[in-house]
């Protein structure tokens, strides 16, 4: 073991749909914000005080696709992850900073909309094995065995 560990665990709710960008080859991925709730109470006012935490979420390919069809704004969903910082020159030529969580796993935590496939009953475009509510993209991983 390398001794590092780069590990990200939220539930939160989505802030907009799911936008999705497809490349070459087939591949896609797809992008969204996920708030982070945290509430407590000011001990010198009483005041109870909320905070919220935006996070850059990015799944790829068949978990995007997933995501895509079946989560809105407003869900609830846990994601699993690691963190990635991008950087990147705008069109002003300013240099931008973004962290990401780069999902290996995610589960819907809102109960189905009429008409969606219910949590736990594998839909027609996954596999059987694969419950709807859960999915690993194991086979987005870039490990070299």
């Amino acid at each position: 073991m390398s001794g590092t560990l780069n590990k990200v665990m939220l539930i939160g709710h989505l802030g907009d749909e799911v936008k999705m960008h497809y490349f070459e080859g087939g591949n896609c991925i797809g992008r969204f914000p996920v708030a982070t709730n945290e509430t407590y109470t000011n001990k010198q006012t009483g005041e109870k005080v909320s905070n919220t935490e935006w996070h850059n979420i990015v799944v790829r390919n068949k978990a995007a696709e997933i995501c895509e069809k079946y989560l809105n704004k407003g869900d609830k969903i846990y994601v699993e992850g690691r963190l990635k910082n991008r950087q990147w020159q705008d069109e002003s030529g300013q240099m931008r900073y973004s962290t990401e969580v780069h999902v290996t796993d995610f589960t819907f935590l809102s109960p189905p909309k009429e008409g969606g496939t219910p949590m736990g009953q594998p839909s027609a475009s996954q596999p059987s094995a694969t419950p709807a509510a859960t999915i690993s993209p194991a086979e987005d991983d870039d490990l070299p065995f």
